[in-house]
């Protein structure tokens, strides 16, 4: 029984029942690290989606004898302004995560708070942005490229609103003294990291609307 057991042995295992870290020799990154990277692999698939679905709807040929329903929306001057917006926000995240990285947590924090100011302000402008073209009779249900660019936005607002919750969750560890800086650090990158991407999707969006 001794020698049975002793050949069933798994000793390359880790015998902790939970995974922390996952490493090689030549990599390292945090269980969060890992779960954010799939679930912006998935968010990426499904713009991707949204953008082949675009893509495949925009056809200025006519349909079936009739001609197609498809009117491009203009591009409004904020609809720019609030790219530069976005910009901001992600640059003040990169800036947080170099200061966290280099132990200055006080001005991490500035800079932290300061990424989340211009992401509360970018939605609010987007929100502008919606009720100038509904304003201007551009209502979703007018044609498809006006439905296109409303869901495909909102989604993208709904995914900075999500990650605005986890914005305000590491905000509230700036202000608490107890917290390591290692922790501070974590945070950071994790939520620049996501503002960087949304940031893509945003200026692919862009690049989309203003070709068709």
């Amino acid at each position: 029984m001794g020698i049975f057991k002793r050949l069933t042995e798994k000793p390359w295992l880790d015998e902790q029942p939970g995974v922390v870290e996952l490493r090689t020799a030549s990599y390292a990154a945090s269980n969060q690290k890992v779960a954010l990277v799939c679930f912006l692999a998935i968010v990426g698939v499904v713009f991707f989606l949204f953008f082949a679905a675009y893509h495949m709807r925009l056809d200025p040929v006519e349909l079936g004898g009739q001609p197609s329903d498809w009117v491009p929306m203009p591009e409004p001057p904020l609809l720019w302004f609030n790219t530069l917006v976005l910009i901001l926000a992600s640059g003040a995240y990169e800036w947080a995560r170099r200061l966290a990285a280099g132990g200055d947590v006080r001005r991490a924090g500035v800079a932290f708070l300061l990424a989340g100011a211009a992401t509360l302000a970018f939605l609010v402008l987007q929100l502008v942005v919606w009720n100038d073209l509904a304003a201007r009779g551009y209502y979703a249900y007018a044609n498809p490229a006006n439905a296109f660019f409303y869901v495909i936005t909102a989604v993208h607002g709904v995914h900075l609103l999500g990650g605005l919750v986890a914005w305000a969750r590491a905000a509230r560890r700036f202000a608490q003294a107890d917290v390591a800086p290692r922790q501070h650090q974590h945070s950071v990158e994790l939520c620049a990291m996501y503002w960087h991407f949304l940031l893509l999707v945003w200026l692919g969006m862009l690049a989309l609307f203003a070709n068709t």
